[in-house]
């Protein structure tokens, strides 16, 4: 019989990201004292899409791969959210990431509402031509749900700027005329907006710039773990470098390293670039992703994946400051432990939402035609970083609340207000 603990249903149940976000929508519903018609409406996803997407693979057979579409709100706006490729791709994770962007979006108060999409693929196996088969037939199978102003789909895990300007120009035949707002995230020569790519990373900035202050800490006596090494953790690891944090440990999906006195970040993605791995970095010390989560430090940034802190963990967790900058990397049940230990959390709702920040102001630059310089998309995308902050954190105090609790009540709050103004078409 097995025995070990993804076994047990209860650590299935935790680890179930759209559990989790269910949990803590309940909790914040319940303190707003949601109206229940508001409740039944807000809790489930406006339209899900389930597609088989037939594509022939280099060998010449054709492979079928399952696919989805999760378009969670439109309260606000357009759904908004990124299209993932993985293996691992399923619906309740779609839907809860659906729902996360709702949230996400409500919480930095721009005008779109949640969508997700996925591909359960392995990419790492597929071939440049594949992909493109693959992403141009997925555009296509969503071509009636998608749009600059029904659904504007991003870059996620496993796809980028290639994968966006595939998905525009495959809308783009479709509509006859070239439509580059249907999609963000895309190169800047293809109507993308400048300083998308290290938004997330720099949004995570931000946002841990203004905790600090509130503890009273100097970046150079500061120092920060990042659990992750791509455009959130790589990007943002290197910003706080830049900014004078001391980053003390940084890892990739294999594993991490870590030296007590800070790490040459630079140096450290430029050797992850170029070997493909942090092994043989020199002045370091290995460790793993679990270790790495647990070191002593001042702000812990778990930037790589879902359920990294759970209830088995979250104990052992030792930082002042959580700055999620994953989707969903601390499960529901290990959010009381969390406060209990008088951690700050940063949630991921707003700690990584400067990427869904930077393709507002993406689709508004590809809407008017007119496209602003780096300086000003930064300028612009601290601007709504430091408010959404100052914000939550008022909040959390006036409610007297978490600052997870206090970003699901704020975010409902607005999506609600919306929703009962517009009124239910019922």
């Amino acid at each position: 019989m097995a025995n070990s603990m993804v076994d047990d249903p209860r650590q299935i149940r935790e680890e179930n990201p759209f559990e989790s976000m269910m949990e803590r929508f309940d909790r914040a519903a319940q303190l707003l004292n949601l109206d229940a018609d508001l409740y039944a409406v807000m809790r489930v996803p406006n339209r899900e899409l389930k597609v088989y997407i037939p594509v022939r693979m280099d060998s010449g057979r054709i492979q079928v791969f399952e696919g989805f579409r999760v378009q969670h709100n439109f309260a606000r706006g357009p759904a908004k959210g990124g299209i993932r490729y993985s293996p691992d791709v399923n619906i309740d994770e779609v839907r809860a990431l659906a729902a996360w962007m709702t949230w996400k979006c409500a919480v930095v108060d721009v005008p779109f509402g949640g969508g997700k999409g996925g591909v359960i693929c392995d990419p790492l196996q597929m071939s440049l031509g594949e992909l493109e088969r693959l992403t141009r037939r997925y555009a296509s199978e969503l071509i009636d749900f998608i749009g600059p102003e029904k659904d504007v789909p991003a870059p996620d895990m496993n796809t980028n700027e290639q994968t966006m300007a595939w998905i525009m120009d495959t809308y783009s035949m479709h509509a006859r005329h070239t439509v580059n707002a249907v999609v963000t995230g895309k190169p800047v020569a293809l109507g993308g907006s400048r300083g998308r790519r290290e938004a997330t990373g720099r949004g995570l900035l931000f946002v841990i710039n203004e905790a600090a202050k509130r503890f009273k800490m100097s970046p150079p006596a500061t120092r920060v773990v990042v659990q992750g090494s791509g455009n959130v953790g790589g990007i943002g690891a290197r910003l706080m470098h830049e900014a004078g944090y001391k980053v003390i440990a940084i890892s990739d999906m294999f594993g991490g390293i870590y030296n007590k006195d800070g790490i040459d970040i630079p140096a450290a993605l430029t050797h992850l670039q170029t070997t493909r791995s942090f092994d043989e970095f020199p002045g370091v010390e290995r460790v793993n992703n679990h270790e790495l989560l647990e070191l002593d430090c001042d702000v812990l940034v778990p930037a790589a994946t879902e359920n990294q802190i759970t209830s088995e963990n979250a104990d052992r967790i030792k930082c002042k400051i959580l700055a999620e900058g994953a989707n969903g990397p601390t499960t529901a049940a290990a959010d009381t432990i969390l406060h209990n230990k008088g951690i700050f959390v940063i949630p991921d709702i707003l700690a990584n939402a400067g990427g869904v920040t930077v393709s507002y102001f993406e689709w508004v630059q590809d809407r008017m035609g007119y496209f602003w310089k780096e300086d000003v998309v930064n300028e612009r995308l601290k601007d709504i970083m430091v408010a959404s902050f100052n914000d939550l954190v008022k909040y959390a105090d006036n409610h007297s609340v978490d600052t997870r609790t206090a970003a699901y009540m704020l975010a409902i709050d607005r999506v609600a207000y919306d929703t009962r103004m517009r009124g239910i078409y019922a």
